[in-house]
């Protein structure tokens, strides 16, 4: 699947998909068929880092 390349994109993205169609990161990169780890470092460069616990990047 296609996701945004622009990181700040891919922030907005990602938080969305979190909150309204998946209970945790792991389910989400499963489901697209993305890399977790490419995910949080790309989002990591801007400053961002997964919370399990309000599963979103904050």
């Amino acid at each position: 699947m296609n996701i945004p390349k622009d990181p700040a994109i891919l922030l907005s993205y990602v938080n969305t998909m979190l909150r309204d169609e998946y209970s945790s990161l792991d389910e989400l990169c499963r489901s697209l068929d993305i890399q977790q780890e490419e995910l949080e470092k790309k989002l990591s460069s801007i400053g961002y880092t997964y919370s399990p616990e309000h599963n979103r990047f904050k």
